[in-house]
């Protein structure tokens, strides 16, 4: 297909993507004459996820392009796609206290976690406690113990939908973390104000109609 046939078909325009070609997250088309170039399914599977990367999981391009490029990777270490994918989300800009980091790292010691010091989910976690200190609700740290139960049930499906793709070759194993860690956070936040509004319902108004 040419260039703006690809263009309808993966909503993205012609002019970015040239530019994900020529920042190495598209490949190239296979040129076919002076001034056309053709592009195949794959190209048009490969913008598809660009965009679910970019526009639903809130990366960067530049974080994007990282995240692929160890996807892509067959020789890369597979543990570590998990930790490229992590450090691609959105980071906060200021650095949590002490105090926090030690309360986060408290918990998921308590939970018996394995948890390196520089995972990006412990400077995450403790900025939110800084930022409920500084309201002056600290009381809704209490919570951090049941977060963090529940992010462990959700961990385990994480994991068991990767473990399922090993055996379909290192490279869809390393898109399934890509995808199911980027798209993952946006899932669960969906789902987590369905949750809140059903128990809403459930404690405050039984008996109402859905």
């Amino acid at each position: 297909m040419r260039i703006a046939e690809l263009a309808e078909r993966s909503g993205v325009s012609a002019a970015s993507i040239k530019w994900y070609v020529s920042e190495g997250l598209l490949p190239a088309g296979e040129r076919t004459g002076y001034n056309q170039t053709d592009y195949d399914d794959d190209h048009l599977a490969r913008l598809r996820l660009i965009r679910s990367l970019v526009e639903v999981g809130g990366l960067s391009v530049a974080a994007a392009k990282d995240v692929l490029s160890a996807a892509d990777d067959p020789d890369h270490p597979f543990g570590n796609t998990l930790g490229i994918a992590q450090a691609s989300l959105p980071r906060v800009a200021v650095p949590p206290s002490q105090e926090s980091l030690r309360r986060v790292a408290d918990v998921a010691r308590r939970q018996g976690w394995t948890v390196h010091d520089g995972n990006p989910g412990l400077v995450a976690a403790a900025v939110v406690l800084d930022r409920y200190l500084a309201l002056g609700r600290d009381d809704l740290a209490a919570v951090l113990p049941a977060y963090a139960r529940a992010a462990e049930v959700v961990a385990e499906a994480d994991i068991d939908t990767i473990s399922k793709k090993l055996d379909a070759g290192p490279a869809t194993a390393a898109q399934t973390v890509v995808v199911g860690t980027v798209l993952g956070d946006a899932l669960l936040a969906g789902l987590r104000r369905m949750a809140q509004e059903s128990e809403s319902v459930r404690r405050f108004h039984p008996g109402s109609p859905s």
